[in-house]
């Protein structure tokens, strides 16, 4: 299991659960439990993050490189309709938890997962504070595409690497900023949460074809020079490829985000993600100086 990219992610963010969910918080478990039992041989649709699982176990057929496990808050009785659905959408995913409600996050650590997805705000705060890459999956407008190819982009400071830099900003401004990184050129960021996802991508991509490689990442910051420099040095200290790096200066990165072709980004600032997930599936990762209360 060591050597496989280890995705945990919850079922509410594969599948579409909408109608249940909402009987739950009107109804009461009792009335989600039995819906869920009278209808657990109709098959449900796919949810945001359902494209990102598909193409993710797709590389399986270069080896076996990605393993995916479910982690749900049902009961194993309503969780059998997630269990057909998944056999239905044809997704090899064979290990799952099912916590009747209580927290999934302690069992993304346990499973040692790379990256944990849940669009349960919560279970993401507790996963990152304990030292688990984690994301929470927003209600996204996504197209489907028919590219085999896997399009992962990532913000910068306080997801890649730490809230360091992000801190002098958010205290002395963008002139304190942008000299304190001047000068800091030859230092490299310290790791953010999703530093050991983005080196778990790099150490597939040298195990997968070179030419047409099935995965393809971007750094998409809002940096810009004379900031560039210590990023470009701290991937070359990591001895991570990130294959694109758009250095935006604040500006707006959906449309980019486009033009890049994301199938997923993760941002640590609700504004940009919220922008973002109206054209792309987003995962905000709530870390860092702009997410504490």
């Amino acid at each position: 299991m060591d050597t496989k990219l280890i995705i945990a992610i919850s079922s509410r963010a594969l599948f579409n659960l909408d109608t249940s969910n909402t009987l739950y918080e009107t109804q009461g478990v009792a009335a989600y439990s039995k819906y869920q039992v009278e209808h657990e041989t109709d098959i449900l649709e796919p949810g945001v993050a359902f494209p990102l699982v598909k193409k993710l176990l797709n590389l399986n057929k270069y080896g076996e490189h990605v393993e995916v496990i479910l982690l749900s808050r049902n009961s194993a009785d309503t969780g059998l309709r997630i269990f057909n659905s998944i056999k239905h959408h044809n997704l090899d995913i064979t290990r799952a938890v099912f916590t009747s409600g209580l927290s999934t996050h302690k069992y993304a650590k346990a499973f040692k997962s790379h990256l944990f997805l849940s669009t349960n705000h919560f279970d993401v705060k507790e996963a990152l504070e304990s030292g688990c890459a984690a994301a929470t999956i927003l209600p996204s407008i996504t197209i489907p595409n028919d590219r085999e190819q896997l399009r992962i982009a990532f913000d910068g400071d306080a997801v890649l690497f730490s809230d360091e830099a992000e801190q002098i900003y958010h205290k002395n401004g963008l002139e304190a900023f942008a000299r304190n990184e001047q000068n800091s050129a030859l230092k490299p960021l310290p790791y953010g949460p999703l530093q050991g996802f983005l080196a778990k991508l790099h150490s597939l991509q040298r195990q997968l074809p070179y030419e047409n490689c099935p995965i393809r990442t971007a750094l998409v910051t809002a940096r810009s020079a004379p900031a560039h420099e210590r990023v470009i040095r701290t991937f070359r200290q990591w001895g991570i490829r990130i294959d694109e790096a758009l250095f935006l200066g604040g500006m707006d990165k959906a449309e980019f985000l486009n033009a890049f072709g994301a199938d997923f980004f993760f941002d640590d600032q609700e504004g940009y993600c919220l922008s973002a997930s109206q054209h792309v599936a987003t995962g905000h990762v709530p870390h860092g100086i702009k997410n504490r209360s």
